[in-house]
């Protein structure tokens, strides 16, 4: 019997007991021993591409890894500090184990590539983020729950480890094209998902105070915005670039992406998307855009009352232990006021990633990502993340420079460095750098933005699909 016959019957009896195993669990009432067989016999197909195809593995990830929490088990944690740590049950959420064996592959590819290549692409933003990683690791290691901060710190090493492998595979010109067909394939598979859930009359929502908001395939609806704030952003960039299938696939996600942010009430994203929009219309010079958001802006407001109720409700009090909703921008200020002395305790490095909600009586994470890099790895972690921040623009800006007019790459540029802006001002007022699922995009924008994809706009579909 040839081997071959003998791994696909192997494999086919694995994945048949798996599956027995998962019904009964299921029956059971058991969600996490019913998904380890599910994730172990995936893991192992995942890990044989990881190995032998890493960068085919690459674009797998970039293709699915918003659809990886759908599968996620210890619920909606961001924010809140959560039961039992908050840490433990999620150790063995998919997306952890995911951002592990990446961690692992990417850390044995690179090895590979530098002893080959004598040594290693490198950036002053790569430079930047690394040292962002960094600091979070060693901050977590003096936490009082370091399970918690270090599984908080190597979410977000997963975004810097991203960046510094696509830094690596994206000079090949056809590779980036085929980095932001699976960056919109997944958006593609989150907005499909979301409709046909929608249609099926489950939508994937949750309740915050007295609105229901759309949360996709995310845990939580201001993840699911910020997501697709980077991708409306970027697609609306290199839109005018594209033609043929592509522009009218890209034309039709926009808006269905669009719709979808809105229900999702979350101010943050949404005056993100307005940041970046007005971006890209001063970089390309574009009256037209200008005039089509503000149509957009009293459309959208008409046909959803309920996203003009949510911004009025900034005229609310709230108060610090107060209801989810109303004026969080004061509610903001009082926070911010009362985790600054949580740095006092260790302000070189902080009290560890992720530590903020288990010091005080909210139980929430900063809603500020400057404050909490100061609070949570010190005044080194917050120098790391401010020259962070200005390579990120200051990249989007040499992009920019560099691209040639008329060209894909011109809009490439556009579309980060405009993400690049929203991603600044978002930052100021929220928890970005915890949704790391969609700071994986980000990061693949500021890759290609770096390569020459110098053909002109009237070979837009040849661009990206050859």
């Amino acid at each position: 019997m040839r081997r071959d016959t003998v791994l696909i019957g192997a494999g086919a009896l694995a994945a048949a007991g798996a599956a027995g195993y998962t019904t009964v669990s299921l029956a059971a009432g058991q969600r996490l021993a019913a998904v380890l067989p599910v994730a172990a016999v995936l893991g192992l197909i995942v890990a044989g591409l990881a190995l032998t195809r890493f960068s085919g593995y690459v674009l797998l990830m970039l293709a699915v890894r918003p659809m990886v929490d759908l599968f996620k088990l210890s619920g909606p944690t961001a924010g809140r500090a959560g039961v039992d740590g908050g840490g433990v049950s999620r150790t063995f959420d998919p997306s952890t184990l995911l951002a592990v064996l990446f961690l692992v592959a990417a850390g044995l590819w690179l090895a590979a590539r530098a002893r080959r290549d004598g040594r290693l692409r490198t950036s002053p933003l790569a430079a930047a983020m690394l040292l962002v990683g960094a600091t979070g690791l060693i901050s977590a290691l003096g936490a009082d729950r370091p399970t918690n901060s270090l599984l908080e710190a190597l979410r977000i090493l997963t975004v810097v480890v991203m960046f510094v492998v696509l830094e690596q595979l994206v000079p090949d010109q056809r590779y980036a094209r085929r980095v932001l067909l699976a960056a919109y394939l997944a958006l593609a598979l989150t907005i499909g998902y979301t409709v046909l859930a929608s249609l099926g009359g489950n939508p994937p929502a949750e309740v915050k105070g007295s609105f229901v908001r759309i949360s996709g395939p995310f845990a939580q609806s201001t993840t699911f915005g910020r997501y697709l704030m980077f991708m409306v952003v970027f697609g609306v960039a290199i839109y005018r670039y594209l033609s043929g299938r592509l522009r009218a696939a890209l034309a039709v996600l926009l808006v269905l992406s669009l719709g979808f942010l809105l229900l999702t009430n979350t101010r943050s994203a949404i005056l993100g998307v307005a940041v970046g929009l007005v971006v890209v219309a001063l970089v390309q010079r574009s009256a037209r855009m200008v005039a089509a958001l503000a149509v957009a802006a009293v459309v959208g407001l008409a046909l959803m009352p309920s996203v003009g109720e949510r911004f009025a409700q900034l005229a609310d009090a709230r108060q610090v232990g107060g209801a989810p909703t109303g004026n969080t921008l004061a509610w903001r200020l009082g926070y911010w006021a009362e985790i600054v002395p949580l740095a006092n305790r260790n302000p070189v490095t902080g009290i560890g990633p992720n530590m903020t909600q288990f010091q005080t009586d909210e139980a929430k994470k900063p809603h500020n990502d400057f404050l909490r890099a100061y609070v949570e790895t010190g005044v080194v972690g917050l120098l790391a993340y401010l020259a962070m921040v200005v390579l990120l623009v200051h990249a989007g800006l040499r992009a920019l420079r560099r691209a040639p007019p008329g060209t894909l790459q011109r809009g490439v540029a556009a579309g980060f460095l405009s993400c690049a802006v929203a991603f600044v001002a978002v930052s100021a007022v929220s928890n970005v750098l915890s949704n790391v699922a969609t700071l994986w995009y980000l990061v693949a924008f500021a890759a290609v933005a770096g390569v020459p994809l110098a053909a002109r706009a009237a070979e837009p579909v040849k661009q990206l699909t050859h």
